[in-house]
């Protein structure tokens, strides 16, 4: 027999931990390792189908683990299942060196349809090798830490087997151990490291670009006698103030003379409560006049501030400058995080102000009284909805919203989806035979619809590739309608739903939503201003007009 004394140590030391390796883990991870090159919504770049790959095997690992373990546990079976003979681990390595190359082949080949649909450029298969590598690393560090875990837990069951029958006590180990440990991540971890984010991104918010100098205009937040001072507005909001077409660009445009648009804004530095920011929006509308204005624009932005530049500057070309722009800010951080920590704030920031606009709005008699109308992308959206319970509510309080790339956090969206007409795909849903709401992902969508569309029109713009309104939780064992319906027009026809696979892959396509050409993703530009003309309707305004409007917009990093 060979011994450790004849055996190499580095050798015996690596045999020693493959033993300790899951058949059932090996498995499952190379099932879920398999499955990771599966296309998604989007293109990925190497680095993220590594990351996305080695979190899937990690995942793979663990349920594998864990079903082993479940059954022994299941069948009181004291003792572990005897390990599979070497022919086996030989088997499994053989069928997933296999699959390896066969989808090496197909993952190139998936990517490529996708970039191929949104006009990206092409990979090729020199990306693998990194790929492999690391995913690797990334599993193997998700490894450790499972391992390390997996330690505890067994520490904290043997303590409770002095006490209890060891079955309880196992089954209340587990239970225990995960509690503590969704203790210490939402109590310690989550705290700290919001945190440390929030001060950082503070910091970012305080900055004063040399670039933008406090307005000359005394219609623009932060100018000649604003109530609000300009570093108080933050990063965004002096983007958002300082940004926009000029008087002499909207005369050129609409060949008749044009107003100086209001733009308004009141940031975190301008009340200790969200209904003081909000009040100070609200004055100084009143200070530039706003309330007297053809329109009003409700801006509802993401966590730092930012608003889609296309939705407003659309708005102040179709009206000539007659508009007034209103908006505040509710947090220091960027819409991804407030998305997933903050977004009771963000709901609350949107009802805040839009009830104390509507307030002084209603107090207008009804021949001077300003259009309405709000808007929003994203957690934007999200805000957007918050004062309505419903969409025919939104019909009633004003007079025309656009929302685009909505969260399946949209309460009003996700209802209206939910109960949506018979036959019609969850990607493009008919509510209420379209009689007050819309959803869209491009300007050929508008018309399909032959029904009534009554004035105070709404519109949900949603390209089907876009992960920030397809993902869910819920992805991780539940198959969406998305997927078992036919696929959008941006999305391969072979993604299939794959449990825990489809939720890590949308996962992180989110994090490159923003990268993709206009039309894609979460990319909203071109069916802006259509969307816009159709709910508005201005006078004077043509399809030519909104042609040639496209060149002049830009929606904004």
């Amino acid at each position: 027999m060979t011994t450790p004394e004849a055996t190499p140590v580095a050798e015996w030391g690596a045999r020693q931990r493959f033993r300790h390796l899951s058949f059932g883990g090996m498995v499952g991870a190379t099932v879920l390792l398999m499955a990771s090159a599966t296309p998604s919504l989007l293109p990925r770049t190497w680095l993220f189908q590594a990351v996305v790959a080695g979190a899937a095997a990690a995942s793979g690992y663990a349920l594998g683990t864990a079903f082993t373990w479940l059954t022994r546990f299941m069948v009181s079976r004291a003792t572990p299942w005897p390990r599979p003979q070497r022919f086996w681990w030989w088997a499994l390595g053989f069928v997933a060196a296999f699959d390896a190359v066969l989808l090496t082949y197909w993952y190139v080949r998936w990517q490529n349809g996708i970039r191929d649909l949104m006009g990206v450029d092409r990979i090729g298969f020199g990306a693998v090798p990194k790929v492999l590598v690391v995913a690797a690393l990334v599993f193997a560090v998700l490894m450790v830490l499972g391992k390390a875990w997996l330690i505890g837990m067994r520490w904290l069951v043997r303590q409770l087997q002095k006490v209890i029958p060891p079955r309880l006590a196992t089954a209340l180990g587990v239970y225990v151990a995960i509690a503590l440990t969704v203790m210490l991540v939402n109590g310690v971890l989550v705290e700290n490291v919001m945190r440390a984010l929030n001060n950082s991104f503070a910091a970012a918010n305080n900055e004063q670009q040399a670039d933008r100098p406090p307005p000359t205009s005394a219609l623009r937040s932060g100018g000649p006698g604003s109530t609000v001072s300009w570093d108080s507005l933050g990063r965004e909001g002096r983007v958002n103030i300082a940004s926009g077409p000029t008087v002499a660009q909207l005369t050129a445009f609409n060949g008749e003379p044009a107003k100086e648009p209001i733009r308004v804004y009141a940031g975190l530095g301008s009340g200790k409560e969200l209904n003081d920011i909000a009040a100070a929006a609200v004055r100084e509308l009143e200070r530039t006049g706003g309330f007297q204005r053809k329109l009003i624009a409700i801006g509802n932005a993401t966590g730092l501030g930012w608003l889609n530049k296309s939705e407003i500057d659309t708005l102040e070309y179709m009206y000539n400058g007659d508009t007034a722009l209103v908006s505040m800010q509710y947090s220091y951080l960027p819409s991804w995080i407030s998305f997933l920590v903050d977004k009771e704030r963000a709901r609350q920031a949107g009802a805040a102000l839009f009830e104390a606009v509507s307030e002084r709005v209603r107090d207008i008699p009804e021949a001077r009284r300003p259009k309405l109308v709000v808007f929003g992308e994203s957690l934007g959206s999200f805000a957007g909805e918050a004062p309505f319970g419903s969409i025919p509510a939104i019909a009633a309080r004003t007079d025309g919203a656009l929302f685009t790339g909505p969260t399946f956090n949209n309460r009003l969206w996700e209802d209206t989806t939910r109960n949506r007409e018979p036959g019609s795909p969850q990607v493009r849903p008919v509510f209420g035979n379209g009689r007050y709401v819309r959803f869209l992902a491009d300007e050929n969508d508008l018309d399909e619809l032959p029904g009534e569309w009554r004035r105070s029109r709404v519109v949900y713009v949603q390209h089907p590739s876009d992960p920030v309104t397809w993902f869910s939780p819920n992805l991780l064992f539940a198959e969406p309608d998305w997927l078992k319906e036919p696929r959008g027009r941006d999305v391969l026809p072979v993604m299939r739903w794959i449990p825990v696979v489809t939720f890590l892959q949308v996962s992180a396509d989110m994090a490159v939503a923003n990268g993709v050409p206009d039309g894609h993703g979460h990319h909203y530009l071109r069916v802006v201003p259509f969307a816009w003309a159709k709910i508005l309707e201005p006078d004077d305004w043509t399809d030519e007009k909104t042609r040639r409007l496209l060149p002049l917009l830009v929606r904004g990093k």
